[in-house]
């Protein structure tokens, strides 16, 4: 496999963030006066526009309020992130350093704006590493849609086949696959994997596990 550029899922992937998500994301539902279970959290994970404002639609119906829940939330976020600061996935420095030595192109491929990433990278040491910024808002259609990934390999100026997508979520593995790009699956947590079964490359356990696919 010759492989010449990564395209890094953020949340959950290289930052752990998600589980910050699964406490704001129901606290935010419940201050507009709805409630949202541990498993409809979970659901949310990388999901974009226009599908996540749909979601909330099918679960709540016409009266809830999509981007102001949305913007509550991620005053939460900041909140609790500021509290508690931001915490890599486990060999997220390691892992990215060794691409860099490889000379291979590094991207994100995030549901999360540019501002946000940026600022979230270089909070936590890593944004050195990466050649291009990929983020859902510059796409028509954020996960699980293939345009995220589709335009984080003509940035990074491969063919796909020549570039590997790295994902937690059901979400980001649709989205990568839709896209037609290898993906590497390493879930955050517990997932139902029926709805992904056949569509990701490899399922590893850590980052650190991306070095065998350059040392076969």
């Amino acid at each position: 496999m010759s492989i010449k550029a990564v395209l890094f899922d953020l949340d959950g992937t290289l930052i752990d963030t998600e589980r910050c998500y699964q406490i704001v994301w129901p606290k935010a539902v419940a201050h507009f006066g709805f409630e949202m279970t541990r498993e409809q959290a979970l659901m949310l994970r990388s999901l974009g526009r226009p599908f996540a404002p749909r979601q909330f639609k099918e679960w709540y119906g016409d009266s809830f309020n999509y981007d102001e829940v949305r913007a509550y939330r991620k005053e939460l976020f900041e909140e609790l992130i500021a509290r508690e600061g931001l915490k890599l996935k486990p060999y997220a420095e390691e892992i990215l350093k060794y691409l860099k030595e490889r000379g291979v192109m590094i991207s994100t491929a995030t549901a999360t704006d540019e501002e946000r990433t940026t600022r979230y990278l270089t909070k936590v040491g890593l944004l050195d590493y990466f050649d291009k910024i990929c983020c859902a808002t510059q796409v028509k259609e954020g996960k699980p849609s293939p345009d995220l990934y589709l335009y984080a390999a003509e940035q990074v100026g491969f063919s796909k086949d020549e570039c590997i997508a790295v994902e937690d979520a059901p979400n980001g593995v649709k989205s990568a696959a839709a896209a037609g790009i290898r993906t590497i699956y390493i879930p955050d947590t517990n997932d139902d994997e029926a709805a992904i079964d056949g569509l990701y490359y490899k399922k590893m356990n850590n980052l650190l596990e991306l070095k065998q696919l350059f040392e076969q």
